[in-house]
């Protein structure tokens, strides 16, 4: 696993969390980095849990092709449900929730000022296929960061 940075500089007042190489969706990743930006960290955190219920859906703006309409989504119509990635990004931010308590932030009031969430390695396999063929295959891996300042 390669070491790498943050790809934002950050004050004393701000804290932050990363994960490097989540065996997750990079497209599913990147929709959910967008739609959490902003928000307060229980907020989030409460919004991903009702992803993973099925209760309400991530809207797909950029990765949005052949995507179905989904009911409750404000000012967008196209979205999905990524129950997997959700349940990373959720163990993500209890992280920097913990890393901002370790660092005598108010927990309560906590914002998510950054998330970058870019595409990692990509593991090469192998797809087997008939007459002695075969097909490569890859498996998709996520670097996430999320900083958070206190409000």
């Amino acid at each position: 696993m390669a070491r790498t940075g943050y790809s934002v500089q950050t004050g004393e007042e701000e804290a932050r969390a990363k994960a490097n190489e989540l065996p997750i969706s990079p497209k599913h990743s990147i929709e959910i980095a967008r739609t959490i930006k902003g928000m307060k960290t229980g907020d989030a955190i409460a919004y991903l849990e009702d992803v993973v219920a099925l209760k309400k859906a991530i809207p797909f703006k950029r990765f949005n092709r052949n995507v179905a309409h989904k009911k409750g989504l404000e000012g967008w119509d196209a979205g999905r449900y990524p129950v997997k990635a959700s349940a990373k990004f959720i163990r993500l931010i209890k992280s920097v929730e913990k890393n901002a308590e370790y660092i005598g932030l108010d927990v309560e009031n906590l914002v998510i000022t950054h998330v970058s969430a870019n595409r990692g390695r990509r593991m090469r396999g192998i797809f087997p296929r008939a007459m002695g063929r075969a097909t490569p295959k890859y498996a998709e891996s996520v670097n996430v960061e999320i900083v958070v300042k206190e409000a």
